[in-house]
Order: C-alpha cells, then sequence, then structure tokens
C-alpha cells in the first residue's frame, strides 16, 4: 500500500500502464492473462489451485516419516538454519 503509484490522482478513463499485482497474486495473473476466454481463465485458476490441493491425497509411498526423504530432510535443516540465523 506505501507504493508511491498509489499516490496518483485517479482518471476512470485511462488504465495506467504500469498495474501488476504483488508477487502473491503472480501465479493468478498469470494463468488469467495467458488464457483470453474469462470464463476459461477462471476455470484453470481454479483447477490450478485444484491440482496444489490433490496432490496430497495421491501420495502412495507407504512410508510417511521424513526419514526415507533426504531431500525433505535436507530443506526442513535448512529452514531451520534459516530460522535460527535470522
Amino acid at each position: 500500500l506505501g507504493d508511491p503509484d498509489n499516490f496518483t490522482p485517479a482518471n476512470p478513463l485511462v488504465t495506467p500502464p504500469h498495474i501488476k499485482p504483488e508477487w502473491y497474486f503472480l501465479f493468478a495473473y498469470a494463468i488469467l492473462r495467458s488464457i483470453p476466454n474469462k470464463l476459461g481463465g477462471v476455470l484453470a485458476l481454479l483447477f490450478s489451485i485444484l491440482v496444489l490441493m490433490l496432490v496430497p491425497l495421491l501420495h502412495t509411498s507407504k512410508q510417511r516419516g521424513l526419514t526415507f526423504r533426504p531431500l525433505t530432510q535436507a530443506l526442513f535443516w535448512t529452514f531451520v538454519a534459516n530460522v535460527i540465523i535470522l
């Protein structure tokens, strides 16, 4: 909200060329811009969120812990080290 562009006077007849979403909305913005049909863009956005929600349910491994997942362990301990350092 503190961006200087937010304090320019509003003109309802002209859309500013610098409009872009914040970083945490860029994935949704990219999906919506890539599909020209509005309904198709909204459906693609909903489908992308649905896929992210279904990924944990599709995991079929018998081992559920971190013991047999070295990449996950490395990421976890990197996260812990970053929290301690910061």
